[in-house]
Formats: structure tokens, C-alpha cells, sequence
């Protein structure tokens, strides 16, 4: 019997694959035995899996039977450095590694994905490639996957996140910018060190560098266009060593968060601006360094519809997805090819990358069918 005629089955299967890669789980770039099992699940079930340059990470390909291009439907098989704190009997043996993301979800989902459309070959006008992942976490993964040459020949990727607010069942959608881009800043204010308790005759970077604090929250609220998403966070200030000597230096260093392109590139532009300004009005100087991270998920509009559709014609709610200003390397496909990108609901009690995350397993199978109807509704519908 076909697995799509025994829903039951298939979802002991992917809750037995999900459970061993959670057990097992692996930090970006040293997924080898995550690798391993998945190419040893999709061999068992038939699934091909191509020849693409890739210490970590798998690549396989549904080919239909009718022509088409080829489409794209990617999970990632990375974990986190954070001790687990659930009670589930399948906890990480990995101590201070675990799925705190729930990677292991969605690249069990996709291989029942990739299982269901094997039983589709004969209506799937095309082919469907399917993505491994590895180190989304430090957003090199994608990179890592198109330096190899597996986009190559790929139309469109689809691709989606757990959502441990919404139920299972329930697939967030959204057109345009689902995610922020990400990027780093570093800030030194170089002042001119001396005694605490003769202060006229030093620089001290401590002051500057609390008004630079204050002075940047105003760029967002007086800078940009109230129609502009963005968060600028100052996450770590350091100076000194000791309680009686102004220090000559302190260090900032922080993170932007953007929904817009034009806010994105305007931002560091008014950092720098507005670090320089107070510190010249102190007399001290200031080295400011922008580091791009991640650019915006945006997902493309020709796909809205069929993304719903493909949820609505297998009895799923379908909600708008709220933005989210966590980061996801998914955007650097959408840099090269169309792409869109959805929330999988999966009714969790925490937030990402908490140490007690966990899931409703009966989500698996979800987002299985989903991404398996979805992948044949694209094809179909290409012109």
C-alpha cells in the first residue's frame, strides 16, 4: 500500500526519523552523521539523491513523468549550542547541543514530502529538488549549497519555519518581507585615558560612548520613514579594567534588524553619522564597522495564491503571517531565484532556541502533505 493511502504509517515514520535526529543532533557545518541518515533515508525509500560537491548536506531530486522545470523545497538539518532542559525520552546525547529550532521537524517533514511526490511522478509536470541544509544557524548554509552548484537549473524554492504560536494545522502565509534581514555592527570611541578623580584631563569614552547609546535609539523613532520596520540594539558595551582609571577605549558592538532594502542601506550610513557627531563633541573619535549578515526573507507575490490554495485544498487554516524579526538564510536563494516562504504551525509551549523548545508532532505529517501538494499545484500552474 502507498504510503499517501496510509497516513498513519508515514507519520510513524517521520516521527521516528524526527526523534533520531533530535537524539543526534549537530552544529552548523558538522552535520556528517545527520547527512548520513538522511541519504540513508531517502536510499530506503527510494528517493534519488544527486552528485553535488558537499561535505554536509543532501541533495536529491523527484523527476516527473510529464515535462516541466525544476523547482526547489528546502529544510535545514543543523542544531544549536544549548543545553536541552525537555523530559522527552528522545533527548540530545549530544550534551549542549540540541534542536532547539526545529530543524529536525522540518527535515523529517521534507522527507515525507519527498516520499509523497515519488508517488506523484506521473501527474508532476517537472522535477522537484530537495534541500538539505546544513548551517542555517550561521547563515553559511545557503551559500554553501549554491557554491556547490545545486540551484543550478532551479526555477523557484519554497521553504518554511516551525511556528510554535500557531496550531497545527494552521500555515502562516504572507507576501513580501516575512523575515528581517540581520547585520552586525562594532563601534570603538577612542578618548584619552587618566585618573577617575581628575577627569578634566581625559576623554573619557564611557560618557561618549552611553550618549552614542542613547543617540542611536533616535535614528529609528526620527530618522527614517515611520512606514520603515527596523530595530537597532546595542548588545554589548565594555571599557575599563579597574575602578580608579578612565580608560582610553570602549567597545560597542550590536545588531540591525531591517524589512525594507532602503532603510537597510541607510542605516549604517546614519550610525556612523550620528556616533562621529557626538564623539567629535567631546573631542573623541570613533571607528565604526558594518558587518552585512542576512538580508530580508522576501517572498515573491507570484506565489501567494498557490501557496494558499495548496493549504486551503487539503483542509489547512490559513492565517497572515506576522513578521519576524529573527533572521533566516532562505533570503540569500530569493537573492538568486523567486522564492517564498511560510510558517508551519506546530503548537509549541516555547520560542526558538529555548532550552525546553518542543513541538506537536502531529505537525509533521502537515507540513509533509503540504510542501507535496504544494510542489505539484507549482508545476502545474507554470507558464
Amino acid at each position: 500500500m502507498a504510503l499517501s493511502d496510509n497516513p498513519k504509517q508515514l507519520q510513524q515514520k517521520l516521527v521516528a526519523y524526527r526523534r533520531e535526529l533530535h537524539e543526534h543532533p549537530e552544529l552548523s557545518l558538522q552535520e556528517h552523521e545527520t547527512t548520513a541518515r538522511i541519504k540513508r533515508w531517502l536510499a530506503d525509500n527510494g528517493i534519488p539523491i544527486l552528485d553535488f560537491p558537499l561535505e554536509v548536506g543532501v541533495i536529491a531530486e523527484i523527476q516527473g513523468e510529464l515535462p516541466g522545470p525544476t523547482i526547489a523545497v528546502r529544510a535545514d538539518i543543523d542544531a544549536l549550542p544549548i543545553r536541552e532542559e525537555t523530559k522527552v525520552d528522545f533527548v540530545s546525547k549530544n550534551d549542549g547541543v540540541m534542536h532547539a529550532c526545529g530543524h529536525d521537524f522540518h527535515t523529517a517533514s521534507i522527507i515525507g514530502a519527498a516520499i509523497l511526490l515519488k508517488e506523484k511522478k506521473s501527474q508532476l509536470k517537472g522535477a522537484v529538488r530537495f534541500i538539505f541544509q546544513p548551517a542555517e544557524e550561521i547563515a553559511q548554509g545557503a551559500k554553501v549549497i549554491a557554491q556547490a552548484g545545486a540551484l543550478e537549473g532551479v526555477e523557484a524554492i519554497f521553504g518554511m519555519h516551525n511556528k510554535t504560536d500557531l496550531p497545527v494545522g494552521t500555515i502562516g502565509i504572507k507576501e513580501g518581507s516575512l523575515m528581517a534581514s540581520v547585520d552586525k555592527f562594532e563601534l570603538d570611541v577612542i578618548g584619552v585615558g587618566g585618573h577617575a578623580g581628575i577627569p578634566n584631563n581625559s576623554i573619557d569614552p564611557i560618557v561618549v560612548g552611553g550618549q552614542i547609546v542613547s543617540g542611536l535609539q533616535s535614528i529609528v523613532s526620527r530618522s527614517l520613514s515611520p512606514f520603515h520596520n527596523a530595530v537597532i540594539s546595542v548588545t554589548r558595551f565594555q571599557s575599563g579594567n579597574t575602578w580608579n582609571v578612565i580608560p582610553e577605549k570602549a567597545e560597542l558592538e550590536g545588531t540591525v534588524r531591517t524589512f525594507q532594502e532602503e532603510a537597510r542601506s541607510r542605516i549604517p550610513v546614519l550610525m556612523k553619522r550620528t556616533a562621529e557627531g557626538i564623539a567629535a563633541g567631546y573631542g573623541a573619535k570613533v571607528d565604526f564597522r558594518w558587518h552585512s549578515y542576512l538580508p530580508c526573507v522576501n517572498n515573491n507575490g507570484r506565489f501567494t495564491d498557490v501557496a494558499t490554495d495548496a493549504a486551503k485544498d487539503l483542509g489547512y487554516k490559513v492565517v497572515d503571517a506576522a513578521q519576524s524579526p529573527g533572521g533566516e538564510d532562505f533570503a540569500f536563494y530569493q537573492e538568486t531565484i523567486p522564492g517564498f516562504f511560510v510558517w508551519m504551525g506546530v503548537d509549541g509551549p516555547q520560542e526558538w532556541h529555548h532550552p525546553a523548545y518542543s513541538l506537536n508532532e502531529d505537525a509533521l505529517i502537515v507540513a509533509a502533505n503540504y510542501f507535496s501538494h504544494l510542489a505539484v499545484k507549482v508545476l502545474e500552474q507554470w507558464n
